[in-house]
């Protein structure tokens, strides 16, 4: 496979940049229908479908909302879009509202009337995604549920193509039916003149649960071969494929298709009234049974915050993680959703207690330690008198200011020269630096580290972000072997240093509650789910290889930060075996 320099270098040096600010782009999905005319066998809108078309002042309302809250990019989707009978006004419309670029998610069927696409295109119409799911009629069809669906489809799909105005894509979602038939589909399109594919993982919702779960599912191990080579059209360079909701740790070797994490906020927007129930009533999404959740990649996630949510309502933690930062941000909600609520649906009633204060949340769980991020020690004194909890951990970026004071335990730095000024003071505190490339010569360079010096593995946002700033692991500490903790670094990459002699394991942290994800609004329910999702991204959202189970340490280990492998690949964890021998 080519590496991500080598593809950069292919495609202008922008290729990772590209598709991250692609998938970081605001968007406004629209619904414009509850309805469809191919019956998909895998489709997880189905239960929504009663045949009725959005009102189209509604509609309207959507897309003039989400372009003043800052969307970018107007998506147009159902049911299938193209059959609202105002669909061609809609397109005017975000055209008109100054939205960068109009896309539509289709079947495409309507586009076989080429004057139809024409007046699409002529009123600003600038990508479209067609839905194609399999090489042939007999593959497609059946999939779909209409016989003929693909000869329309592809005939859409060539207009397209030779109209040559929009940007053309093709999603195919991938199942049992067609995978091993996935590479001649990507192929068969290819030649037609496609050269963007989003690959989706068949997940179990609607249909593909209900109807499909039998005939639909796969063994991801299984077909790998299938998929490996789907996957390697990647490596041309005029070609640009998407995973979308594909299980991280089969993407060895490819891990620069991982689906940026932030599509995960799409996936929590697109089912925001079920976890709003899911908070306000106690009751779990209707969807978590153990052989359902083992198909969708969003186990992890809803695993997550059904942990987050049961610690805010019978609190039990040591440590209270508070931002200054994130607390005093406004975080808008941009526009709609593709899986929206019904029209005149009415909001489930609250059925929760008034939650206490966080201070009494606090005082509940016994915590004892205060985790405080902020710019300055000076942003963060009215944070700690409020808790006024009896330790307290600071996370600065800039030491102006900083005092010692009593009962502070750590402070986390990013640069080396601060860590230095730290270690300096005749002090207790520990002085925790992240693992970041500017502070590696720093490092090395030590004789004889501080006891009180720690050491952690940042977690980025972006890849971008992880591909600039993380250090070689599996180098460093092949050299480093100081006795020095070691924070979010796995125990098979720390035990590179010890020459197959001693096993080292990395420090542990108390448990921690992270105040981000709270509401305090009074009677509201305690957590809320999109700042939950974001917090997910940056602190929890870990993977490993499937190498990773033959590790004596696999049910103790979160692997590596999913930033982490998409910059730098899997190869870093390499099973530790039972006598402590990588």
């Amino acid at each position: 496979m080519l590496s991500e320099e080598s593809r950069a270098e292919a495609d202008g040096g922008s290729w990772v940049e590209q598709h991250e600010e692609a998938a970081h782009q605001k968007r406004n999905w629209v619904r414009l229908t509850y309805d469809c005319n191919d019956r998909c066998i895998f489709c997880l809108d189905s239960l929504a479908h009663d045949g009725e078309m959005r009102d189209p002042e509604e509609v309207k309302a959507q897309i003039l909302d989400g372009r003043r809250k800052g969307a970018e990019r107007l998506i147009l989707s159902g049911g299938e879009p193209t059959i609202h009978p105002r669909y061609v006004d809609f397109i005017r419309l975000g055209r008109l509202a100054g939205y960068a670029r109009i896309q539509t998610v289709t079947n495409g069927r309507m586009f076989a009337y080429g004057d139809f696409l024409t007046r699409c295109l002529d009123e600003g119409l600038e990508e479209i995604t067609f839905s194609i799911h399999g090489p042939n009629a007999k593959v497609h069809d059946a999939l779909v549920g209409v016989k003929g669906a693909y000869e329309e489809e592809i005939t859409g799909l060539r207009h397209a193509l030779e109209d040559g105005r929009p940007i053309v894509n093709v999603d195919i979602c991938v199942n049992r039916g067609n995978v091993q038939q996935l590479e001649a589909t990507i192929a068969g399109l290819y030649a037609m003149g496609v050269r963007e594919f989003d690959l989706l993982h068949v997940i179990p919702f609607g249909n593909a649960w209900r109807d499909g779960k039998e005939v639909l599912f796969y063994d991801l191990e299984a077909m790998r071969p299938e998929l490996l080579a789907a996957f390697a059209w990647s490596e041309k360079p005029d070609v640009h494929i998407w995973l979308n909701r594909f299980p991280v740790k089969h993407l060895e070797g490819f891990h620069a298709l991982i689906q940026d994490p932030y599509k995960l906020n799409d996936e929590v927007r697109g089912r925001k009234e079920e976890f709003a129930h899911w908070i306000e009533s106690g009751e779990p999404l209707d969807c978590r049974e153990p052989r359902r959740c083992g198909h969708c990649y969003l186990q992890h996630v809803c695993d997550t915050f059904e942990s987050t949510l049961q610690s805010a309502l019978a609190p039990r933690f040591d440590t209270l993680r508070v931002d200054v930062a994130w607390e005093a941000q406004q975080r808008p909600v941009y526009g709609g959703d593709p899986a929206s609520a019904k029209r005149g649906k009415r909001r489930l009633p609250m059925a929760m207690p008034k939650y206490s204060p966080l201070e009494a949340l606090v005082v509940e769980a016994k915590a004892t330690t205060l985790r405080v991020v902020a710019e300055r020690l000076a942003d963060a004194r009215a944070t700690i008198a409020r808790f006024g909890l009896p330790k307290v951990e600071l996370v600065l970026a800039e030491l102006d200011g900083f005092a010692p004071f009593e009962g502070l335990t750590r402070v986390d730095v990013t640069r080396a020269d601060q860590a230095e000024v730290l270690l300096a003071l005749d002090e207790d505190f520990e002085v925790a630096l992240a693992l970041r490339q500017d502070n590696e010569a720093w490092l090395r360079a030590l004789p004889t580290p501080s006891p009180r010096l720690r050491l952690t593995q940042p977690t980025w946002e972006r890849l971008t972000e992880s591909a600039r700033e993380d250090i070689d692991l599996v180098a460093f500490f092949a050299d480093f072997d100081h006795d020095v903790p070691v924070e979010g670094v796995p125990a098979c990459i720390l035990s590179q240093g010890t020459r197959g002699k001693t096993e080292r394991v990395p420090a542990a942290r108390p448990l921690e509650f992270d105040a981000a994800v709270l509401q305090e609004r009074p009677g509201a329910a305690p957590v809320e789910a999109f700042r939950f999702v974001r917090r997910y991204i940056e602190d929890a959202y870990f993977t490993k290889s499937l190498r990773c189970a033959a590790c004596a340490h696999d049910a103790s280990c979160r692997g590596l930060h999913v930033n982490h492998v998409r910059a730098h690949g899997f190869d870093a964890m390499q099973p530790v075996r039972p006598n402590g021998i990588v």
